[in-house]
């Protein structure tokens, strides 16, 4: 098993895929498939089943993995966009 370059409670950027140039929060890393959950980034929707507390079933919101690969460290990212001379996304 590899050393992941992010963990928990880092500031991250997007830097593939459908949701590029996004910013969040690790809120959990899944080592053995080497995927991410971020904050706000890569929603999915959730149907769920009628119960008693929700008589009517509901469709929720919440994060999706992303790969590990797709993701940089906010400070290293932004120090390369320093370098580089463009302006950092927000």
């Amino acid at each position: 098993m590899s050393k992941q370059h992010v963990k928990k409670g880092d500031e991250v950027v997007v830097i593939a895929g459908a949701d590029k140039g996004k910013r969040g929060k690790i809120i959990t890393v899944v080592p053995k498939q080497q995927r991410v959950f971020i904050e706000g980034v890569h929603l999915i929707k959730k149907h769920q089943r009628k119960t008693q507390q929700n008589p009517n079933g509901a469709i929720l919101e919440r994060e999706g993995t992303i790969h590990i690969s797709n993701v940089m460290l906010s400070s290293k990212f932004d120090a390369r966009a320093e370098k580089r001379g463009t302006k950092a996304a927000a």
